[in-house]
């Protein structure tokens, strides 16, 4: 069967659930990944409250669609993060409290921990659960921050040492995190992305190492955070083809703009026409798909392929349906027999 086509909410969080619901349905998804900010998923509702927990499947429901992962990326940033006032945008006051940088990040692992029961009780209460068994392994996407990432350009001269502090730093902070996960059945899938612990393959490994091996520890794959830093997206796939707990679909382009802009970005906006690369709405970047597919194919992947719209140059809506359509066109299952197998017989 195809895998199932879900919209990533966290880019529709101005909306009430209800409404994006709605819209996902009438854009054609099957589901939705629901993201821990708006009003879509509280984590502290969804981890004590049946009640809330089925109402949330009731709304869904009403629309025909399904779940089958939930997402907290902001509360993640500030775990390793160093704190600054950029992040006091991101959290509920809760986890920001008095904004101590220390107090900040142990509130913020707290809180994911919760997030881990949280999408527990809510997926133990979707209707359609026929046995104590998921669908699909339970999930919670997300970030880790860094508390190295700063000095990504090894000036001043930066030794391998100081970055092993960071390293070290995300091993203690989030094997506590990865250990309440596997109490309650559920991975954690790090989006692998420039200013988090990880953010190409050498990066992942080092941060798989660093939480020695956990098997609670996995990615959220997402190839346009991979394709404009050059790093080989399918690469990815293969290598990690065990830890690969979810995937976004989300195109980009690069090797565009005038020149003036690189892949750093060079403190422009997105949809700057000066800037190199840029996310794009599925189909209008630089991201080759059935590569993806055929990769996601060969490691046995049967899990949704979530829709993360991203494009400051194209309507949302409009790029959502587009979006939907594109993902149910490109996918397709992989084979049980051998093409020439029929000779066999």
């Amino acid at each position: 069967m195809p895998r199932p086509v879900t919209l990533f909410t966290g880019q529709w969080a101005d909306m009430p659930f209800e409404t994006i619901c709605e819209k996902a349905a009438s854009f054609g998804y099957d589901g939705i990944e629901l993201a821990c900010w708006g009003d879509h998923f509280d984590v502290s509702q969804a981890a004590k409250s049946d009640k809330y927990c089925k109402g949330r499947w009731e709304i869904m429901h009403d629309f025909g669609l399904t779940a089958y992962a939930v997402s907290n990326h902001l509360v993640g940033q500030a775990i390793c993060d160093l704190i600054d006032d950029r992040h006091k945008e991101i959290l509920s006051p809760d986890v920001w409290g008095d904004g101590k940088p220390e107090g900040v990040r142990k509130r913020a692992a707290k809180e994911m921990i919760n997030t881990a029961k949280a999408c527990r009780r809510f997926l133990d209460n979707n209707p359609d659960k026929k046995t104590k068994k998921d669908i699909f392994p339970a999930v919670v996407n997300g970030f880790t921050g860094s508390s190295v990432w700063h000095s990504i350009y090894a000036f001043p001269p930066t030794s391998q040492a100081y970055w092993d502090k960071g390293f070290a730093d995300f091993g203690k902070r989030f094997k506590p995190i990865l250990e309440a996960f596997d109490k309650v059945n559920v991975n954690f899938a790090l989006e692998v992305h420039p200013t988090e612990i990880a953010f190409d393959i050498a990066s992942a490994e080092r941060a798989i190492k660093a939480v020695n091996g956990h098997k609670r520890f996995g990615f959220n794959y997402d190839p346009s955070h991979l394709g404009y830093q050059g790093v080989d997206y399918v690469k990815f796939i293969r290598t990690f083809a065990n830890r690969i707990y979810h995937v976004h679909m989300k195109d980009a382009w690069w090797g565009h703009g005038d020149g003036t802009v690189g892949v750093f970005g060079g403190h422009t906006d997105f949809a700057d026409p000066r800037r190199f690369w840029d996310f794009r709405s599925l189909g209008h970047g630089d991201i080759d798909f059935e590569e993806i597919i055929v990769a996601l194919n060969d490691i046995g992947y049967a899990g949704p392929l979530s829709v993360e719209w991203e494009d400051s140059r194209m309507d949302r809506e409009y790029g959502a349906t587009e979006a939907a359509a594109f993902v149910s066109s490109v996918d397709f299952p992989s084979s049980d027999i051998a093409f020439d197998g029929q000779f066999d017989n």
